[in-house]
């Protein structure tokens, strides 16, 4: 079950109470679905009991012990554990893993964008971009490059989530298109219509002896409010560099990818006894991820979360082939689709931050 079939699950469930007559409520259009917060267990978790208590005249917790029967028990469903106020924590079954791997891979690196899948039903309201309708989404931005670089990333994920967007600055060097990518629509004061302003802090240093990459990570990773690192250390091939752990974890998958044809296998998604929940989680959380970073316009947002893709994956990756005189099996091509995921996930993400996802590193 992906996060998104567990959204229409949980208002299925829901829609199951009212028409029993142990809710009055009307059914809501979304169902947020998330990682567990601190305190909670499973595979995922959502406050739609906390959403519906004071519609319902009920208290959270009293709504969530409706809904829980009502989830459990549904194919997919393992298991439903109240915590807290009213949070349902929803275990699912062994088969969990195959189709969220199937689903990103039959995606590729489009997974979690709006018109790639529904998969954004698993987001909040909250969580969706302002005009998907149509109408044009204006950011304007100072005569600053990490502004011109933070609009034009926010763009790239407004876009994705199925808006239009227009992106004018009030001064804008050339070389910054050759050095770093970026671009925009028409340079001059703010537009008549009110725009989004994206005015981050300025760069301590000059970013662009960097290189694109790295002078774009050094730009995006930290929060709009923060002040990028300008350093050698975004150059690093070492650890304690984020955008090398991310490019990393992608290398490696394809490196995978590579030695198991060698080896003459490939990848068939199917169940992972060992995978690693913090990595089911990382990829799960992805489509919800890229609809809060366009609703607030922040791709800091998705720089973070590919770190902690690239760090739930790589103590995974060296189990995914076989060892010594072991011959592939159906456990094997599970775990490399499983790898394979997890480098799809990181690919696209790079490229909505404008950073290349190197197959060799």
């Amino acid at each position: 079950m992906t996060p998104a079939e567990l959204s229409s699950t949980v208002l299925h469930a829901v829609r199951r109470a009212v028409d029993a007559g142990e809710l009055d409520v009307t059914v809501p259009a979304r169902a947020v679905v998330a990682p567990p917060g601190p305190g909670g267990c499973g595979d995922y978790a959502t406050n739609i009991a906390l959403q519906l208590a004071r519609p319902a005249g009920q208290p959270p917790y009293r709504v969530a012990e409706v809904l829980r029967p009502y989830l459990v028990g549904v194919d997919g469903v393992a298991d439903v554990v109240l915590t807290g106020p009213g949070f349902l924590n929803i275990s699912l079954g062994g088969a969990a893993p195959a189709a969220l791997v199937e689903e990103i891979l039959s995606a590729g690196t489009r997974y979690g964008h709006a018109d790639a899948s529904d998969a954004s039903d698993a987001s909040d309201a909250s969580d969706a971009p302002d005009a998907p309708d149509g109408s044009v989404v204006r950011l304007h931005c100072p005569h600053d490059l990490r502004a011109v670089v933070v609009a034009d990333a926010v763009a790239r994920v407004l876009r994705c989530q199925g808006a239009l967007v227009r992106v004018t600055a009030e001064g804008f060097d050339r070389e910054w298109t050759a050095a770093l990518g970026v671009r925009v629509d028409g340079v001059g004061p703010a537009p008549v219509s009110p725009p989004v302003t994206v005015r981050p802090v300025p760069a301590p240093a000059d970013p662009l002896p960097l290189g694109r990459d790295a002078a774009r990570w050094a730009l995006l990773h930290p929060a709009a409010h923060d002040r990028p690192r300008i350093g050698d250390e975004n150059l690093a091939q070492r650890e304690g560099n984020p955008l090398f752990r991310v490019r990393y974890a992608h290398a490696r998958s394809r490196a995978l990818t590579r030695n198991a044809a060698d080896l003459g296998f490939a990848a068939e998604p199917g169940p992972v006894p060992d995978a690693p929940q913090e990595l089911l989680a990382a990829l799960g959380d992805h489509p919800r991820v890229l609809a809060a970073a366009a609703a607030h316009r922040a791709p800091d947002r998705i720089a973070r979360h590919l770190v902690a893709v690239a760090d739930a994956a790589l103590p995974f990756l060296p189990a995914v082939l076989p060892r010594g005189g072991e011959k592939p099996s159906a456990a094997h091509r599970a775990r490399l689709a499983l790898a394979e995921a997890a480098g799809t996930v990181l690919a696209g993400g790079l490229t909505l931050l404008g950073i290349d996802a190197p197959d060799h590193l």
